[in-house]
């Protein structure tokens, strides 16, 4: 009897652990990739755009590594959203 209510306690916690708010979820317009604000085909958002050029080393949306590498660039959205971008415009996040 132990082990059940052991069993159905972890099933229970385990469920929940995923849980994502809705103010975070992907499929929350605000956050999702189709929405204009956080497409690459947007300019701000555009790798072309020189805020998000690797060589703009005065860019506040450049990522770089420990070496100096840019690796990607973060670009705030009106949504309170920035999205994170590699190199070629693929978006690899956001953060809320």
């Amino acid at each position: 009897m132990k082990k059940l209510m052991l069993v159905l306690a972890i099933i229970s916690f385990s469920a929940f652990a995923g849980v994502t708010s809705w103010e975070d979820s992907p499929y929350n317009w605000e956050n999702s990739e189709h929405n204009w604000d956080n497409s690459s085909n947007n300019w701000e958002n555009s790798p072309n755009n020189w805020e998000n050029n690797p060589n703009n080393w005065n860019s506040d949306r450049v990522i770089r590594d420990n070496d100096g590498n840019a690796t990607g660039y973060a670009v705030p959205n009106s949504n309170g959203v920035t999205n994170i971008y590699d190199l070629d415009g693929n978006r690899e996040g956001y953060v809320r």
